[in-house]
């Protein structure tokens, strides 16, 4: 099961990066991403780049178990299980 989450979410993220153009067309521009990236033009673009890679890291480490050695440290902040 974990090879099929991780490949959906490695495919998610390639196709938001691939797809950024018709992603900015369909959803808009985001005024905070154009203020504070790129400078004020194509930040909105960087952001969607942004995420779709965020989207392949965490598949990929989801898919090879490594998302839970890296999220450990966290789990005494969000009460996880002892």
């Amino acid at each position: 099961m974990r090879i099929f989450f991780g490949l959906i979410g490695i495919i998610i993220g390639t196709f938001i990066v691939w797809k950024t153009y018709p992603l900015v067309n369909f959803f808009g521009r985001i005024d905070w991403a154009e203020r504070h990236l790129a400078g004020g033009f194509g930040g909105t673009y960087f952001l969607y780049k942004i995420v779709g890679i965020v989207f392949v890291v965490l598949g990929a480490m989801y898919m090879f178990g490594l998302l839970d050695v890296f999220m450990s440290p966290f789990r005494s902040i969000f009460g996880g299980l002892q």
